[in-house]
């Protein structure tokens, strides 16, 4: 169905073809045309960026031109996208980064976001133990303590090549300071928010305005820039200590929110141990928890690795099937045993261990769907929206950067720290409000997952690098909530698997199973009537979504080159390189 080629070269998505009319009146110009070339498809020789925005992804080229390395490309992309993709990119929520040096070693960061010192378990329950639904998703109860800012420090400390922390801030702070053109998507996105942020804020300024924000205006937005400065002239004491601090900590009293100047200044990034695995001859790295994508990513692997899915087909009823129940298992093992590891001791080698994946398999039947009501977690083992941001980097000697970042929902708790300029997460929504209360994305989860002071919050981010043969293979990662997991898993079986070419894989349509609710959700171009109605005679619900995850992703090919791919879900994904 899929051939294999490598002739891919820049290549415009549709967003980069919109017609545009002259508007004829001598006091206007032009203003349909897109601001911005948008490539989602490129093939270049040595270094390639991956990201959310077309200025952010050329922030990052030009950092690797400088002599940057991976890492510092993905720190400046990263800081860009807090100006240009509001909507998830931040300065104000958290993320994981996993690395990959070109001697083959590799690191991940976590910088995932916190509960503040005074968070309890029962805090977003009413008098009679019921959830109250908005506490944990807007407003300033919905705020865990940042760790971008922190994060990005701590991997410049350690893997930056260029040595220059002002430098990386550069591009961002100009953006912000001097503004940008507006595209179609995140123009519109503003607009459908501007109620909520007026509600939120007693200044909502400058995401809202008067009228309607349209393409290619310009978002100005000092403040910001102002606290990047501050970023930039004192590392992250410029963000958790001093002025920037004490504006977090005014707005959370004005609100009623948790955060304190001491929580801030205690929070820090921590370095973990990746996950890393076998799936045939590759060799896949990825996060660790409080993140649940590199455990649930492996736990699907190794359950799929005996089935010829390539044989079956993509898509086929064969192949969805045998897919959707390998993720009905895992997304159980995730509800019941993943959490903070700080805090509670997750089983990890149990929970990798083939043995119990093959136990964990043992009722599969081939011929129809288990209940989800049976496939609960197996006793035998002891005691991330679609607004993320994912960047995709790999630079001319060979590092690789995978790395997630996210305010949660779209422009998080919808908070505006006044006079910082920025949004706030609503991260706390990602624990377990009550054991067993499904959160937003409609995944629950138990006492692993439980609030607690100081605790991070489970996560879906699934930041992943894989090798091929011992030598780098592919930079991959989303946003996408609960998703992410398993369109990181179908894009990697369809370079793997389907024999799809990297575009193939990352535009192909999607399917997610995540235990409960006990439903194959679908994209609408996703698994043709006749699989459907075959999947509905075995067992099986299914539903459909508009869209899943948005993957970014970078694939090192046979004659050396790069091939970057963005997201044609998301019409601003953009691939730089050179």
């Amino acid at each position: 169905m899929f051939t294999n080629y490598y002739t891919k070269m820049k290549r415009k998505s549709l967003y980069g073809i919109f017609s545009f009319f002259l508007i004829l009146n001598a006091c206007q110009k032009a203003a349909e045309k897109p601001p911005y070339t948008i490539v989602q498809s490129l093939v270049e020789d040595s270094a390639m960026v991956v990201a959310e925005h077309p200025l952010a992804a050329m922030v990052g080229k030009e950092i690797l031109q400088k002599g940057g390395n991976a890492v510092d490309a993905a720190i400046a992309t990263q800081f860009a996208l807090a100006v240009v993709y509001p909507r998830a990119g931040n300065i104000g929520g958290g993320g994981f980064m996993v690395i990959r040096l070109a001697n083959g070693e590799s690191d991940a960061l976590d910088y995932r976001e916190k509960a503040p010192a005074t968070a309890h378990r029962d805090m977003y329950l009413d008098g009679e133990g019921n959830v109250v639904e908005s506490l944990s998703k807007e407003g300033h109860l919905s705020v865990g303590v940042p760790g971008t800012v922190a994060g990005k420090e701590l991997a410049f400390q350690k893997h930056s090549k260029l040595k220059d922390w002002e430098q990386l801030l550069a591009p961002a702070i100009r953006l912000a300071a001097e503004g940008f053109l507006l595209t179609e998507s995140e123009a519109d996105r503003l607009n459908e928010y501007k109620e909520q942020f007026q509600k939120a804020n007693p200044d909502a300024r400058p995401f809202v305005k008067d009228g309607v924000w349209k393409m290619g205006d310009r978002l100005r937005q000092p403040d910001l820039a102002r606290t990047l400065e501050r970023i930039r002239d004192r590392g992250a004491a410029g963000f958790y200590e001093g002025e920037t601090a004490e504006k977090i900590v005014a707005e959370m009293q004005r609100g009623g929110g948790l955060i304190t100047l001491e929580d801030l200044k205690n929070y820090e990034a921590r370095w973990r141990t990746p996950i890393i695995g076998r799936y045939k001859n590759y060799r896949v790295i990825s996060m660790p928890p409080p993140s649940s994508g590199g455990i649930v990513l492996m736990q699907l692997l190794t359950m799929l690795e005996k089935f010829p899915l390539g044989s079956y087909g993509f898509q086929s009823a064969k192949s969805v099937h045998v897919i959707a129940e390998a993720e009905r298992r895992a997304y159980a093992d995730r509800a019941k045993y993943l959490g903070d590891s700080d805090f509670y001791p997750v089983p990890v080698d149990s929970l990798l261990d083939p043995a119990y994946l093959a136990d964990r398999m043992q009722d599969f039947d081939s011929t129809k769907a288990t209940p989800s009501e049976v496939v609960g977690p197996l006793v035998k083992i002891g005691v991330e929206t679609f607004e993320t941001t994912h960047t995709s980097v790999v630079d001319a000697a060979g590092n690789a950067v995978s790395v997630t970042t996210t305010l949660n929902l779209n422009y998080g708790s919808k908070i505006i720290v006044q006079g910082a300029g920025f949004f706030l997460n609503d991260e706390m929504d990602d624990f377990s409000a009550k054991p067993g209360v499904p959160n937003y994305f409609g995944l629950v989860g138990a006492e692993a997952n439980a609030v607690g002071p100081g605790k991070r919050m489970l996560s879906s981010m699934t930041p992943t690098i894989v090798e091929k043969d011992s030598s780098l293979f592919l930079v991959l990662g989303a946003p996408g909530g609960s998703t992410i997991i398993t369109a990181v898993l179908q894009t990697l079986l369809g370079v793997t698997d389907y024999g799809m070419t990297l575009d193939e894989a990352v535009w192909a349509p999607r399917f997610h199973h995540q235990w409960l609710p006990d439903a194959i959700t679908c994209e609408d171009a996703a698994i043709d009537t006749l699989v459907r109605k075959q999947l509905r005679g075995m067992g099986h619900r299914l539903e459909n979504v508009g869209r899943m995850a948005l993957i970014k992703a970078v694939m090192v090919l046979p004659d050396g080159k790069l091939h970057g791919v963005g997201d044609n879900r998301n019409p601003d994904d953009d691939a730089e390189g050179f």
